[in-house]
């Protein structure tokens, strides 16, 4: 099968690519950076160079490309800035349906986010509603939206990434914020993936049905469960507690959609990832990585 990855630079795409090579399958990927073009052929995919939220050179390169489906890996966080992320989920993920169907492109797996869902004490379910409230939730919706309009398109709502290359490795932003001691421990909920498990989930969802599936770790954990952890494993001191009258934030997210659909993380749980942190970490994820 020949696939188009967009966001192949990134700390996703960059494991994707060996992953679908070793499946048997042809693989072109994109970057908006010429620079990085080395890279890709290193990892074995044919680069090609567009930026995204440019439509009409979008349209080109996938007419260029003919591929059998499209993987959007797309992410923009350099500085922080969720405002472009936010923009590159709506109008590049817009440029690429649209370019995909202009192309009779027929599958699109996309990455979006699995901490949206309404709060709630029971893990989430796919068919749960999101919170329209929350800041990321017009670029996710606008993704989520436009993928529907494929004729088979799956939506990966990833957990929390970690893993090198991410903000949870030992030279990222999470692991800044732990050493300066802005964070506390909090009931507010989070449900990990380590990179490599949502890599491994984005090549499974080629054979899955349209609609979207949580990818996320066995376990669940609040913010007071996970952070002495992590902490640990960067050397840092524990941090110290919210309060005892912190809310409870967020939702933890089930699995259970992508077990049943053969997928399984190896590494089940973010307390073995966290474990295995080499400090010697790949460069820092928060970047635009199309």
């Amino acid at each position: 099968m020949k696939i188009l990855l967009a966001g192949a630079t990134g700390v996703v795409g960059r494991r994707l690519i060996p992953l679908l090579v070793q499946a048997g399958h042809e693989v072109a990927g994109t970057t908006r950076r010429p620079e990085r073009a080395g890279m890709l052929r290193d990892l074995g995919a044919t680069p090609v160079v567009v930026d995204v939220l440019d439509a009409a050179a979008v349209r080109k390169a996938v007419a260029a490309e003919r591929p059998d489906a499209v993987v959007h890996q797309l992410t923009d966080l350099s500085d922080e800035d969720f405002a472009a992320n936010s923009h590159l989920r709506i109008e590049g993920t817009r440029n690429l349906v649209e370019a995909a169907l202009t192309a009779n492109v027929e599958t699109m797996i996309a990455q979006s986010i699995a901490w949206l869902y309404l709060p709630g004490d029971a893990p989430a379910a796919e068919t749960d509603p999101l919170d329209t409230s929350l800041p990321p939730y017009e670029g996710v919706a606008a993704l989520e939206n436009a993928v529907t309009e494929m004729p088979r398109g799956v939506v990966l709502r990833y957990g929390a990434l970690y893993g090198p290359g991410t903000w949870y490795a030992p030279d990222g932003a999470i692991a800044e914020r732990v050493r300066a001691g802005s964070l506390r421990l909090a009931p507010a909920w989070t449900s990990f993936v380590h990179a490599d498990d949502a890599a491994s989930a984005a090549l499974a969802a080629l054979d899955w049905p349209a609609g979207a599936v949580n990818i996320v770790d066995d376990e669940p954990a609040t913010t007071a469960d996970w952070l002495p952890v992590y902490s640990a494993a960067l050397g840092a001191p524990t941090p110290g507690s919210a309060g005892k009258h912190a809310a409870t934030t967020g939702r933890p997210v089930s699995n259970a959609k992508a077990l049943n659909l053969g997928w399984k993380p190896q590494v089940a749980s973010w307390r073995t990832g966290f474990s295995q942190m080499d400090g010697a970490a790949a460069m820092n994820g928060a970047a635009r990585v199309d």
